[in-house]
């Protein structure tokens, strides 16, 4: 208790300067952790994406699309367990600057394919019964109040319709935290009818899920031989090296955040240390007179420390709680960032760090202490 005293009354003795050396501290980890939020947001889709599922696209372009006849061909592949397809929409919701994440798919093999999305019996029926069905996430629903049975009218700039797109509701998915709860996804054989002559019988891409994760490179490989010199060849991947190509062209949002993070840590890291080396050299008459009552040199060495460690805790414990709070509220964009989190293995990083930073900036001026020499100290006194 008298070791704990002593760095408590070390760090009091400069109010001010400590004060604004915590605030600094917080204010790092504060935006520490609501960086690692939206790091979180950019690339949670990557990490819980399937290595059991694979991806067929155009091998040109994305944009370009496949034939749906490739479906009976990729079933009848020996290691496939289930085809389907998905096609994007661009669906907006009253104003055409209001676009939804809208996909086009078929509903009994893409909720076989995806389990994680959350729907009752009553309301997978209902939507394989109504060719105009769809089913919407649980907080896309609750952002514009709508619930099933409502009748959703949506425009698309990619797709033309013979009559308006207008859609019921049939259900409302939910999952983990780790799901995107703001997708609008309804049925193919609608889209596929009410579109543009010209364009029908073709899809976006394809989703396979296949037995065994281990043959999913030589099953891309038998997909895109399969298709070669045809006229739509296609480029086949494992789901999460699609999400994490289709993630990196709005740019490497990683190793930005982690960037950002390092830069304001080292940044007020240096103000640690400074504070720690401007606190050492005050005292050094009162470190000369520990020394003199007894105090051994590592124990000096242990005190300088804890009030470095105890300084960069305290302060960056506050920040990364307050972080914590500000995820909690959610998505700060309006659904730009459908999974906004905090993870538990970010909180344990920031925690590192923390006592890191404490260690670092503690550790020359606690060398300086333990090192100093009590005539030399009382002498300059």
């Amino acid at each position: 208790m008298k070791f704990l005293h002593l760095v408590w009354m070390s760090l009091s003795r400069r109010r001010i300067r400590t004060t604004f050396t915590l605030l600094c501290i917080f204010i790092a980890f504060l935006l520490f952790g609501i960086v690692m939020a939206v790091r979180t947001a950019f690339t949670l889709g990557v990490d819980i994406a399937g290595l059991d599922r694979l991806v067929l696209i155009n091998k040109v372009t994305l944009i370009l699309p496949l034939p749906i006849s490739y479906a009976q061909r990729i079933q009848q592949t020996p290691g496939v367990e289930t085809v389907t397809h998905q096609t994007w929409f661009n669906g907006a919701y009253q104003q055409p600057t209001n676009v939804l994440t809208t996909l086009v798919v078929e509903p009994a093999p893409f909720l076989s394919i995806y389990p994680e999305f959350k729907l009752s019996a009553a309301e997978v029926e209902a939507w394989l019964a109504d060719r105009q069905g769809a089913v919407v996430g649980k907080d896309l629903a609750e952002r514009y109040g709508w619930k099933i049975g409502d009748r959703i009218p949506l425009s698309s700039s990619i797709w033309e319709p013979k009559e308006p797109w207008e859609f019921n509701v049939a259900g409302i998915y939910d999952g983990e935290k780790s799901v995107d709860k703001t997708q609008f996804l309804f049925r193919y054989d609608y889209f596929d009818e009410n579109r543009n002559e010209t364009l029908k019988g073709n899809v976006g891409w394809y989703i396979v899920k296949i037995a065994d994760k281990s043959k999913a490179l030589e099953l891309s490989r038998t997909f895109d031989e399969m298709f070669a010199n045809s006229g739509a060849e296609t480029k086949t991947t494992t789901e999460k090296g699609f999400v994490e190509s289709f993630a990196k062209q709005v740019g490497d949002i990683g190793s930005i955040t982690v960037a950002i993070a390092s830069t304001v840590l080292f940044m007020f890291g240096l103000v640690a240390a400074s504070t720690m080396v401007q606190s050492v050299r005050e005292r050094t008459s009162e470190l000369a007179v520990l020394k003199t009552l007894g105090f051994s040199d590592t124990r000096i060495l242990l005190l300088v420390l804890s009030e470095s460690l105890f300084m960069t805790l305290l302060g960056g414990g506050l920040g990364l709680a307050a972080a914590w709070l500000v995820v909690q509220r959610g998505d700060p964009t309006g659904g730009l960032l459908p999974i906004f989190m905090l993870p538990r293995s970010n909180m344990a990083v920031g925690v590192g760090l923390m006592v890191l930073m404490g260690l670092v900036a503690g550790a020359l001026p606690a060398m300086e202490a333990m090192r100093l020499r009590i005539t030399d100290a009382l002498r300059k006194a």
